[in-house]
């Protein structure tokens, strides 16, 4: 089986790695000309996976058009707001047979779609078929480090999420399936956002009890979201749901909890955005969170006085305020 890997940041260049050392022969493809280079000639990627040396079956390239021609699995791991226009590069390129497997979590800006529908617009309804879908709780050092890590794989074809289960699976990387891939899709891409708040929470200085508030409401208004989607509620209780939100809202390798800590210090957007050479997903996402919210009438207070945050400046204590002083009412979802 021949596989390529479109987007060399960490999670990409770890997935590569980890599907080359099962044996495959795998294509990276980097935007960046010269990390392509230095990969080549040091086998690291000194720029977003360094200290780890990649496999001997593993090859870099800068062509997107040898990346995924004739290729029998595509892994798709670009930052969620460039998907749709990498892709509309690639596909010309790409097999009727290739199998897809989304690594990306986010959902569009300007369309409000998740990486499905975005697919799906780029290579026609029929893609759906062949298209999985790659979430959970899994930081890529860790993964890289071969720390014991469980994920699941979505995808609409029962056979296809078969396949790429036994494809990605090690004895370090436990591959659960599901069916539900918007579930899955939006448990991956919205934890980024409560991931956001309990960093600011935890850059204000709270504790424990603030943070451990922000996941459980958090995880109510991501279930709310979803299942009003079209979701299964049981999903946000797994891998893709709950343990990807644990893990986000609490490791110190998180990209979207260190840029929430940062605010709560008193930075500007800005400044910390301009200070990391990796995605923070969750910043893009939360205006598409909140967009898509209003769009289908679904109560979000976590994402919404995160939008105020992100997007209009608003003091980062005031919001947590605003949070505690809401209406009285019942617990659930």
């Amino acid at each position: 089986m021949k596989i390529g890997v479109i987007g060399a940041g960490s999670w990409g260049t770890t997935l590569a790695d980890l599907l080359a050392k099962k044996g495959f022969p795998v294509t990276l493809w980097a935007y960046e000309k010269d990390l392509v280079e230095r990969m080549s000639a040091t086998r690291v990627n000194d720029l977003f996976l360094p200290d780890f040396t990649l496999s001997a079956n593993l090859g870099f390239t800068n062509d997107l058009a040898a990346a995924a021609a004739g290729k029998d699995l595509l892994l798709l791991v670009p930052p969620s707001q460039v998907m749709r226009r990498v892709m509309q590069q690639a596909a010309p390129h790409v097999s009727p047979q290739t199998i897809l497997v989304s690594a990306s979590k986010g959902i569009e800006n300007d369309t409000l779609q998740p990486m499905a529908e975005v697919l799906e617009d780029v290579f026609g309804k029929q893609i759906a078929q062949r298209l999985a879908f790659l979430s959970g709780p899994s930081f890529a050092r860790e993964v890289a480090a071969g720390m014991p890590t469980a994920v699941a794989v979505a995808s609409g074809n029962p056979v296809v999420a078969e396949q790429v289960q036994e494809i990605f699976s090690t004895d370090c990387f436990r591959v659960y399936r599901n069916d539900d891939v918007v579930g899955v899709e939006l448990g991956g891409a919205l934890k980024n956002v409560i991931a956001l708040a309990a960093g600011v929470a935890d850059g204000l200085g709270f504790g424990h009890n603030s943070r451990a508030a922000l996941i459980t409401r958090g995880l109510a208004e991501i279930t709310r979201l979803g299942v009003a989607m079209g979701a299964k509620p049981a999903t946000f209780a797994g891998l893709a749901g709950m343990g990807d939100l644990v893990l986000t809202c609490t490791g110190d390798l998180s990209r979207n909890r260190t840029v929430g800590m940062e605010l709560g210090r008193g930075k500007s957007l800005e400044q910390i955005l301009g200070s990391m050479n990796m995605v923070a997903e969750g910043v893009k996402t939360t205006l598409s969170a909140f967009q898509l919210a209003g769009k289908i009438g679904v109560e979000v207070p976590i994402i919404e006085q995160m939008y105020r945050v992100l997007y209009e400046a608003k003091d980062p204590r005031q919001a947590v305020i605003d949070l505690m002083q809401r209406e009285l009412k019942a617990e659930g979802i």
